[in-house]
């Protein structure tokens, strides 16, 4: 029976072995495709698909706890394949629910094929919630997609592509959601991914110039706008739990690093003791296993709701959006206390930490943003801007009424 077991899937052996590819990937700007290999030798990509289709079957928050796993190694790897195993999570959630019309997705994956994920747009704020990228009727059921498409892990090596684009063309307008194969006419992959950090996702800019998908590759639709509708629902819960499970991962091995250093450092002002012994180092390291613990509790908890179909309601979208918010931005705190411990010899760099800065810097810009988060949270919690007032003059309409 397949583990769900991460220190037996993933053992220490390989997990060196990704660790130490890391800083090469990460010095060449290069796609990590012995990684990659061997993810799929042991049945990596097939995480979330179903046994019965030749999958391992596991859960959501049994494979947070895997990319968490792999992400304390190799941060850039563990978001690349991330976008993968997004696909087949949104698949296995709807088909939990009742809805089998993405098992198809889920087969692809267990056939060998790579799914990338493609989500942001330039200028798009709205991110899932509309499209710059236009989606136009064939007639047929199929659509031609036209628009840009950025942030596109696994641009070197996906066969298969997720996009979603608008379709105007009816009474109310509604996203499309297709797969693209690689080999489809009107695809361009720019060759523009040399940043600042998680360089080995290569996530390179995709565009897209009447590329035709036929109607059997038509994912399915979703309004315009904020909705819960199940696919948005299912993107949702694995795009940012598997999030900020990566993000959960990065810092714990920012904690460990921290922990080596304190045990392995000397105080010169405190005769020799170790940094270990040192009050405020003590307390340092205590915040950040305190920080970091919190945010694998919510993770992998909402992760376990989603698995067993809890009814959160209207409070289902900030449990999403709170829990990738508290991971990345623990894992920011945690990475940055971890340099005050480890000293300057983190700043070279050569240094594992060092590069842990960067990667870490990239949740930044992970939706959803933390404004955004906070807005969502408010909306939750006080009901959109104007809600009070509109409700108030309501109130008054119907007193007057009754004068």
């Amino acid at each position: 029976m397949p583990t769900s077991d991460p220190r037996v899937l993933l053992d220490d052996d390989l997990l060196a072995a990704f660790r130490e590819r890391a800083s090469r990937y990460d010095v060449e700007n290069e796609f990590p495709t012995a990684d990659l290999d061997d993810l799929r030798e042991i049945g990596y990509l097939k995480l979330l698909v179903p046994r019965e289709f030749g999958g391992l079957g596991l859960s959501l928050e049994q494979t947070a706890r895997m990319q968490a796993r792999l992400a304390s190694a190799a941060p850039s790897t563990a978001l690349a394949v991330n976008m993968h195993l997004i696909t087949t999570g949104v698949a296995r959630v709807l088909r939990a629910r009742g809805d089998d019309s993405l098992d198809w997705v889920a087969k692809e994956a267990a056939n060998g094929e790579v799914i990338g994920l493609a989500i942001s747009e330039p200028g798009n704020d709205s991110v899932t919630f509309d499209s710059t990228v236009t989606a136009v009727p064939d007639g047929e059921g199929g659509y031609t997609f036209t628009g840009t498409k950025f942030f596109t892990s696994l641009s070197p090596v996906w066969t298969r592509l997720w996009i979603f684009g608008r379709d105007d063309s009816g009474d109310e307008p509604r996203l499309v959601h297709a797969m693209l194969r690689r080999d489809d006419e009107g695809i361009h992959i720019h060759d523009d991914w040399d940043t600042v950090g998680m360089r080995a996702t290569q996530s390179c800019t995709t565009s897209l110039s009447g590329v035709h998908v036929p109607a059997e590759r038509v994912i399915g639709y979703s309004p315009v706008g904020p909705n819960g509708s199940p696919l948005v629902f299912g993107i949702f819960a694995n795009f940012l739990l598997l999030i900020g499970a990566c993000y959960v991962g990065l810092g714990d091995r920012a904690v460990e690093l921290a922990i080596e250093s304190a045990h392995r450092r000397m105080s010169h002002s405190r005769e020799g003791a170790p940094y270990a012994d040192d009050p405020a180092i003590r307390d340092l390291v205590a915040r950040m296993g305190m920080r970091q613990l919190a945010a694998r509790t919510l993770v992998e908890s909402t992760a376990r709701d989603v698995d067993e179909i809890a009814n959160h309601g209207a409070s289902w979208f900030p449990r999403f959006t709170v829990a990738k918010h508290d991971a990345s931005n623990a894992a920011r705190a945690t990475v940055a206390d971890a340099l005050e411990v480890v000293g300057g010899a983190s700043f070279r760099s050569s240094s594992e930490l060092g590069r842990l800065y960067r990667d870490v810097a990239a949740s930044i810009f992970h939706p959803s943003q933390d404004r955004v988060v906070r807005a969502g949270v408010a909306n939750w919690l006080l009901g959109p801007i104007g809600a009070v007032d509109s409700e108030s003059k309501r109130n008054a309409e119907a007193n007057a009424s009754n004068d």
